[in-house]
């Protein structure tokens, strides 16, 4: 299976994300990650979904469907190769009195993580990197009692030297 990740420019539209999901669907492909935030043009917000699939046409047909939604402004297509992404995930773990106790300098300098919180029974700490990275850090944290655990989808951007503002002008869709 390859992992495509597809970034799709949006107004900012209520029921825009239902209208996507429908089209992923009605093809019965899997949602692997999902993130949608703002950027930096105002009014646009960007989703950025993970899918893995055996079948590059498919993904492209799934990518021409999915322009020809009213609210969608653009959509690119990504093989891993293609560009710079990262996920972030937080482990809660429990910090009881006599427990075995926290490496935080090999937190820190070997898997480039960092406490954000301590608590009086726990600390959270904080993970950057791609899936692969923060599975092996995981594999490392269950040396101790995981309270909670939780990993964000990805975030990514294209290896070009062209931004939002080249593909999408702000003539190209403040008419809308």
């Amino acid at each position: 299976m390859t992992t495509f990740t597809l970034s799709i420019f949006t107004t900012n539209t209520i029921g825009l994300l239902n209208r996507i999901t429908i089209i992923f669907t009605r093809r019965r492909l899997n949602i692997e990650s999902l993130t949608v935030c703002e950027t930096e043009r105002k009014g646009v917000s960007r989703f950025t979904i993970v899918m893995r699939h055996e079948d590059r046409d498919t993904v492209e047909k799934l990518v021409r469907q999915i322009r020809k939604v009213v609210d969608v402004l653009a959509v690119f297509g990504y093989l891993d190769h293609e560009i710079v992404f990262n996920e972030i995930a937080l482990f809660k773990l429990a910090t009881p009195l006599g427990g075995t106790a926290l490496n935080i300098k090999e937190i820190n300098l070997d898997w480039n993580a960092k406490v954000v919180h301590w608590g009086l029974d726990y600390v959270v700490i904080e993970k950057n990197g791609t899936e692969v990275e923060i599975a092996e850090f995981y594999q490392y944290m269950k040396n101790w009692e995981i309270l909670e655990y939780l990993k964000s989808g990805r975030v990514a951007v294209g290896k070009t030297e062209k931004g939002l503002v080249e593909y999408l002008p702000e003539s190209d869709w403040e008419t809308v």
